[in-house]
């Protein structure tokens, strides 16, 4: 039976702090309260959208991932001009990639259900999966618990181009290897033979990295009507051609708005997000399919990054009209690309998008629209019966380990064990041998200097053979303290690995080889509160 308890984080972003309390500051970064929706939703009567070609284009690429009919009802429903979105996204990561993926994707559709409820129209849970992105590095290994610390377990595809992850071709038989070396470092239970099975035909169903990962999360969230949309597809990028255009022309307001923004966020002690420059565009180009960064010049030339690009804005302006495909938005224009594509009720993110996101107010009034609601997104660390066995044997909270691990209390725990005292034993036996050997080196030093030497040297050789000594001790008492220590590794490695929340080290692949997907129907089913900071969910 799942049971599921709120924690608070000590370490949180105090911009998202002060959003969530609504501090009178942050108001001149948004255009919303969180519980503000009933407005939002009738501003949002007052936009048009082309929901037919969306539409069109949505029921297309979801088609192709086979996509649950769920799934296709709700892109039907988003034709209805009362339809809304409860919107989020993230890289096209190998099997989903860390859990905050699937925290995301759970959040969506929680907040969806829940705010259709409360307003009476449709809400449909949308997954931006930005397929545009070219970090292959950032996406092409899982992290595994070997032991009791994280490893990471790469793809041996190796990608030295800046390609877009929707453009890269799976080579099949380095991921097939990659995939049965993964199920190697898990044990074998119930659902282990199905869901290998499973993830083996998304795996040879997929031309992309992308087409992967829609396909497993389809698999993972099958009844929930949720919606993805590949931000690289080229039937999409169709649909943006004006959008690009609108955003060429507006470029130099909205690259100062973003750095002005940026700039009074750390006058008033924030952390920044992103770093953003005044002649930055925020836009790419794909030449010979990789992406280069755009700058503007003082001249109005719009350059790559080497110097590999040079255009005039007319020209770039007939790239967005003609050949929309050659562009992409990067990580502040992609919410901007959202608001123009989709009725937007609200967007769900974690900390760091919704802080990037609050630079942007006035750039979406640059195009007479309104930065919509920023939801955090749910947080969970998972804990099994096991782990909480061993905390309730170390008088420990979940709450306390999440948030400053066990590093300090393992080794207090040895400390206190030690019979006899190791350290205070040698200490003492060091500093007799100092003060007995004193006269003795005095008296060497008397009859000649060499001698002298002998003695020092005779000193240093009876402190190592002790230190010696205590390393031996201390090493037999850790033998007798082995499972103590194995206890308090496996509670740092699962509850804060690598010093980090475990959604953002863990992948979903032993929770639901151990769980079944029925795991993740449980989670969802469980409703959460948005105004909370962190749940701990115990299996």
């Amino acid at each position: 039976m799942m049971r599921i308890e709120s924690i608070q984080m000590k370490q949180t972003n105090s911009l998202i702090a002060d959003y969530l309390n609504n501090d009178e500051q942050i108001n001149d970064f948004i255009d919303y309260p969180t519980d503000n929706l009933e407005q939002r939703l009738k501003d949002l009567n007052d936009q048009t959208f082309d929901r037919k070609a969306l539409t069109d284009v949505l029921h297309s690429m979801n088609e192709q991932w086979q996509a649950p009919e769920q799934s296709l009802k709700n892109i039907s429903r988003l034709q209805a001009s009362d339809s809304v979105v409860v919107i989020g996204g993230q890289q096209a990561g190998l099997l989903t990639g860390p859990l905050y993926t699937i925290n995301k994707i759970i959040s969506l559709i929680q907040y969806s259900r829940q705010q259709e409820e409360a307003l009476g129209v449709p809400v449909i849970p949308v997954f931006w999966i930005a397929g545009e992105d070219h970090d292959f590095a950032e996406i092409n290994h899982v992290n595994m618990l070997k032991g009791t610390r994280m490893k990471k377990i790469p793809i041996s595809q190796f990608e030295e181009k800046r390609i877009p992850v929707g453009d890269l071709t799976i080579d099949q038989k380095r991921a097939n290897d990659w995939l049965n070396k993964l199920f190697l470092t898990i044990p074998e239970t119930i659902h282990t033979k199905k869901l290998y099975n499973e993830l083996m035909d998304c795996l040879q169903d997929a031309k992309t990295y992308v087409d992967f990962f829609a396909t497993l999360i389809y698999k993972l969230f099958p009844t929930e009507g949720l919606v993805l949309i590949n931000s690289h597809d080229e039937n999409l990028r169709t649909i943006e051609s004006d959008y690009f255009q609108a955003m060429i022309h507006q470029q130099e307001d909205i690259s100062v708005t973003i750095y002005e923004k940026r700039m009074r966020l750390k006058r008033l002690g924030y952390p920044t997000p992103v770093e953003a420059e005044i002649d930055d565009t925020h836009l790419f180009y794909h030449l010979n399919g990789e992406r280069v960064l755009l700058k503007r010049q003082d001249s109005g030339r719009w350059i790559g990054k080497q110097d590999n690009i040079n255009f005039t804005t007319n020209e770039l302006m007939e790239i967005a009209e003609h050949q929309p495909q050659l562009l992409s938005n990067n990580v502040m224009t992609r919410p901007i690309m959202q608001e123009f594509l989709f009725p937007t009720l609200a967007f769900v993110g974690g900390h760091a998008e919704i802080s990037y996101w609050m630079l942007l107010r006035e750039t979406f009034h640059l195009f007479n629209k309104k930065l919509p609601p920023l939801v955090p997104r749910l947080s969970y660390t998972f804990i099994d019966r096991k782990l909480e066995k061993i905390l309730t044997a170390y008088n420990l909270s979940a709450e306390y380990v999440i948030n400053y691990g066990v590093h300090r209390d393992k080794m207090n725990y040895l400390s206190a064990s030690q019979q006899p005292a190791v350290e205070q034993m040698f200490k003492q036996l060091n500093e007799t041998i100092q003060y007995v050997h004193q006269p003795v080196r005095e008296a060497a030093y008397q009859l000649r200097a060499d001698v002298g030497q002998f003695s020092d040297r005779n000193l240093f050789h009876l402190q190592t053979t002790v230190n010696q000594l205590k390393h031996r001790m201390k090493q037999a008492i850790e033998e007798n303290y082995e499972q103590t220590i194995n206890d308090f590794d496996l509670l740092q490695g699962w509850l804060q690995p690598e010093n980090h929340l475990q959604e953002r080290m863990w992948n979903i692949l032993p929770f639901i080889n151990e769980h079944g997907l029925s795991f993740i129907k449980a989670l969802i089913n469980e409703p959460c509160s948005f105004k909370e900071n962190h749940f701990v969910v115990y299996l």
